[in-house]
């Protein structure tokens, strides 16, 4: 079953700040223990929540709002997707996660959706 691990609260260090090397190693060593494994599908950081721009259609009309969809005191930094056998491997992982010792790490069932095509354009053209 697939699973979402939602990175919350994390303070990120940017390139050529001190640490970045550190956390970039650790970083890639839990995404290599996950590949190692043969559950990583994928991951990715987001740019800081002030880059967010929220889009809404109400009674036809577009709304684009600066910022994320809520105020709140907790943010969105990135998410993995892995493919474990269970949610116990699923919070192992999420717990070897380092942003997991800073910030937390939300772990959902991604849900399977009959009818509904989550294949990439790229694997589609190659027909995998």
């Amino acid at each position: 079953m697939q699973y979402m691990l939602l990175i919350y609260n994390c303070v990120r260090p940017e390139p050529g700040d001190p640490g970045f090397g550190e956390a970039l190693a650790r970083v890639n060593a839990f995404a290599d223990e996950c590949r190692r494994r043969g559950v990583f599908v994928a991951g990715h950081p987001l740019q800081a929540e002030h880059t967010a721009t929220t889009v809404s259609v109400r009674d036809g009309r577009t709304m684009i709002t600066d910022g994320p969809f809520a105020e709140t005191h907790e943010h969105l930094g990135g998410a993995y997707v892995l493919d474990c056998r269970d949610l116990d491997e699923a919070l192992e992982l999420a717990a070897l996660c380092p942003m997991a010792e800073q910030g937390s790490i939300e772990v959902r069932p991604i849900a399977g959706v009959p009818g509904l095509d989550h294949t990439s354009s790229e694997l589609a053209a190659t027909g995998e």
